[in-house]
């Protein structure tokens, strides 16, 4: 398959991929920032909450065991338009449940649609990434980043003013309708590849599971979200009571991760284009594991928010160009390789600050925040896994009268095993 756009369609598509990234980080802060609330309105304890939470974690690691096929056999453009409105639907619900079970069911639904919304929208960003011939993923990323803080700056402006969760939740939702439709409107229509994949050409062969090496790349992405779920809940605990930093100090270890992750996945395309994904996801890993490291025996609040800082630029571009390579390995199971590694990455996330928080019993907090230096070095070490497959060799892709003619000024991005731009 191969998708022919003109220049002004690939730049609509590309912010149409935008927008959807936008819009699921929206839905995430505004969400984040009314937790208080919701808590508050329902009495609930803090174990009461974190069981509501899970429905989150539930629903989300749910929906990505479905929609890799989905998007396999639809196109990803089919399941992230509906996926994204169905986002600012049920981000309402939450609002509205009367209890803790409710609150789950309700938090479950929040969580299927955007663990599907983030595989379908990253399937659509691997494609318009191929229509340009140069890497895009981590300011896709970015502008994810941007949409959490956009949107807990809206949720914590209306609680400021005493608005309900329910309003608040109704106005970032019909603002999420009004990107999605216009990501209706503008996103590329992506086909599915049906060419067999490979290994899986005799007629009536099933299409094999996705290989180690997307199973090796989820395990990457797994030991970097691990380190920003660790990072998230405990780097204001550890310069606040290890190194006896004042609370308002102690924020700057977070603040200082989330700056320096946003800005490197500004910065990140381009490095991805001069150094090729391999080189920048090991200087990543290498960034991540020794700045935190060192940090940890230096034991100087300074050093501390040094440290988080340069954790958050070195893993800024490890899990985005994970899911570039998963996506571009094989077309024909772009889907079913980014789910498998969206669930991994999801699941470490989830995982990295109850590790944290269980190592930490047992030899301490500042010990324990070396695990997720040591995963970071192990990032590094198998950084070849990003390295692309090599050029399937077919008929349409070795016969130069094959090859369909594109219109004068358009740019065409034939859908191979390849990722853009690499060394």
């Amino acid at each position: 398959m191969s998708v022919t756009l003109a220049p002004s369609a690939r730049q609509r598509a590309r912010i149409a991929v935008y927008g959807l990234f936008l819009l699921s980080g929206m839905a995430i802060g505004a969400w984040t920032a009314r937790i208080p609330a919701i808590k508050s309105g329902l009495g609930l304890s803090n174990g009461e909450l974190s069981l509501g939470l899970l429905g989150i974690a539930a629903g989300a690691i749910t929906g990505m065991q479905f929609v890799g096929r989905m998007v396999d056999r639809y196109g990803s453009r089919r399941v992230a338009v509906p996926m994204a409105l169905a986002v600012g639907v049920v981000l309402v619900l939450p609002a509205y449940a009367p209890n803790l079970a409710t609150l789950a069911l309700a938090l479950f639904a929040f969580g299927a649609a955007n663990g599907t919304l983030d595989v379908a929208m990253n399937a659509n960003a691997v494609v318009v990434e191929r229509a340009y011939g140069r890497p895009l993923m981590s300011s896709f990323h970015a502008v994810f980043s941007v949409g959490g803080f956009a949107g807990a700056a809206v949720g914590g402006l209306f609680a400021h003013h005493g608005v309900s969760p329910a309003i608040t939740f109704a106005a970032v939702g019909v603002l999420i309708a009004a990107i999605a439709l216009l990501c209706a409107r503008w996103a590329v229509r992506d086909e599915p590849d049906r060419r067999p994949a490979d290994g899986a050409g005799s007629k009536g062969s099933r299409r094999p599971r996705v290989g180690k090496t997307v199973l090796l790349l989820g395990v990457l992405g797994f030991c970097g979200m691990i380190g920003e779920g660790a990072a998230a809940d405990w780097s204001s605990v550890y310069l606040r009571d290890n190194l006896g930093s004042s609370p308002g100090f102690a924020a700057a270890a977070y603040a200082a991760f989330s700056i320096t992750m946003t800005a490197g996945r500004f910065a990140g395309d381009r490095l991805a284009a001069w150094l090729g994904p391999v080189t920048l996801v090991r200087g990543c890993g290498v960034l991540a594991g020794a700045g935190l490291g060192v940090s940890l025996l230096i034991d100087v609040p300074v050093a501390g928010v040094i440290g988080f800082g340069l954790f958050g630029a070195g893993l800024s571009c490890i899990v985005p160009q994970v899911f570039s390579a998963a996506g571009h390995r094989d077309p024909a199971q772009a889907g079913r390789a980014l789910a498998a590694v969206a669930s991994l990455g999801y699941a470490g996330f989830l995982a990295g600050p109850v590790l944290i928080g269980a190592l930490a019993e047992l030899v301490t907090l500042p010990r324990a925040l070396f695990a997720p230096a040591v995963l970071a070095l192990f990032v590094a070490l198998t950084a070849t896994a990003l390295r692309p497959p090599a050029p399937r060799r077919d008929h349409s892709e070795t016969d130069p009268e094959s090859e369909p003619e594109s219109e004068p000024g358009a740019v065409q991005a034939r859908v191979t095993s390849t990722p853009p731009n690499t060394p």
